[in-house]
C-alpha cells in the first residue's frame, strides 16, 4: 500500500465530498422553503423579512452563496440551526458518534455471530446446523425492523422487563447503564446483518474449500484448524469486508426507524426533524457529514482487502 495510492484516496475522498456538497447545496437551494420566514416566522413585517434575508446574503448570486458556505464548512463552520438557534456543527457529530456507536456495536455482533454461524453451515453442509443457519437467515432477511423492533421490546422490555425499553445513557455518564440501553437497538439492528452475512460466509467458505490451494494444504499435512482459520476463513472474508463497508452507509442512513422506535437521537433521527422543519443548515451539515463518513469507510474497506489477501497491492 503506497503512499501515491493513499493520497489517491485522500483526494478521491476530497472530490466525493464536493460533488455531495454540491448535490446537497443544490437541493436545499430549491426546497419550498424561505430562511428568513423560518427563522423569523410566517407573521414577521416584510421589512424584517427582508433585513434577514439581507443579513443572510440569500439575495447573492447561488454560485456566490456556495462558496460562502463551502469556506465557512471547511473552517468547521456548519451554520447556526433555524430550529434551536445553536451551532449545527456540534449538534451533528454529536448525533453521529451515537449512531456510530450502535452502527459498531451491531457490526461487532453480526462479525461474532455471523463468521462463525456461515462456516459451521458450509462444514456441515446439508446438516442441523446447516439447515439452522438457512431457517435464521430468511427469518432476518424477511423481518422489517419496525418488526424486529417491537419484538424485541415486547419481549426483552414489556414481558421480562431486563432491559430499559427507549432512551440513551452516554457511555462516559454510565457505562453499563448506556450498555443496557443499546442492546435492543444492536440487537435489531444487527439481525438483518446476520442473515446477510452468514449466508455470504456459507457461500464463499464453500467455494474455497472446493479450490486447489486449500487441498494442497491438507496434502501437506496441516492441521485442519490451520486450513480453516490460516487459509480458508482469510478468502472467505474478502466479500465480508464489501459487505461490512456498504452496511456503514445503511445504518447510518438506514436506521431511522430503529432510532425513532428506541428514542435514539443518531443522526438519521437528527436529519428527519431537520428536513420536518426546513433546517437547511442542518439538513447540509447531516447529508455532507454521513457522505464523507461513508467515502471513509469505503477506503478503509479497501485497505482491509490488502491486509486480508496479501495478492492485491495498491500501488
Amino acid at each position: 500500500m503506497s503512499a501515491s495510492w493513499l493520497l489517491r484516496r485522500v483526494l478521491l475522498i476530497a472530490y466525493t465530498i464536493l460533488v455531495v456538497s454540491l448535490l446537497v447545496f443544490g437541493i436545499t437551494q430549491v426546497l419550498p422553503a424561505d430562511a428568513a420566514v423560518t427563522l423569523l416566522g410566517e407573521n414577521a413585517t416584510p421589512a424584517a423579512l427582508e433585513a434577514v434575508r439581507l443579513k443572510l446574503g440569500l439575495g447573492d448570486p447561488v454560485w456566490l452563496q456556495y462558496l460562502r458556505w463551502l469556506s465557512h464548512v471547511l473552517t468547521g463552520d456548519f451554520g447556526v440551526s433555524m430550529r434551536t438557534g445553536q451551532p449545527v456543527g456540534p449538534e451533528m457529530f454529536a448525533a453521529l458518534s451515537r449512531s456510530l456507536l450502535l452502527a459498531v456495536g451491531a457490526i461487532l455482533v453480526m462479525l461474532v455471530l455471523a463468521v462463525p454461524l456461515g462456516m459451521l453451515a458450509a462444514l456441515r453442509q446439508g446438516r442441523l446446523v446447516d439447515m439452522f443457519t438457512s431457517l435464521v437467515s430468511y427469518l432476518g432477511v424477511s423481518l422489517p425492523e419496525f418488526v424486529t423492533a417491537t419484538l424485541m421490546l415486547m419481549l426483552f422490555a414489556d414481558r421480562l422487563q431486563w432491559l430499559p425499553a427507549t432512551g440513551y445513557v452516554a457511555p462516559l455518564e454510565d457505562f453499563w447503564d448506556s450498555v443496557r440501553h443499546l442492546v435492543l437497538p444492536v440487537l435489531t439492528a444487527s439481525v438483518i446483518l446476520i442473515a446477510h452475512v452468514a449466508r455470504m460466509v456459507r457461500s464463499e467458505t464453500l467455494d474455497v474449500l472446493h479450490s486447489d490451494y486449500i487441498r494442497a494444504a491438507r496434502l501437506k499435512g496441516l492441521p485442519e484448524p490451520v486450513v480453516l482459520l490460516r487459509h480458508a476463513l482469510r478468502n472467505a472474508l474478502l466479500p465480508v469486508v464489501t459487505i461490512v463497508a456498504l452496511d456503514v452507509g445503511y445504518l447510518l442512513g438506514g436506521i431511522i426507524v430503529i432510532e425513532e422506535i428506541f428514542a435514539l437521537p443518531g443522526i438519521g433521527r437528527q436529519l428527519v426533524v431537520a428536513i420536518t422543519a426546513r433546517d437547511l443548515p442542518s439538513i447540509q451539515a447531516g447529508a455532507l457529514i454521513m457522505a464523507a463518513t461513508y467515502a471513509v469507510a469505503n477506503s478503509l474497506a479497501d485497505m482491509a482487502y490488502a491486509f486480508l489477501d496479501r495478492r492485491i497491492r495498491y500501488d
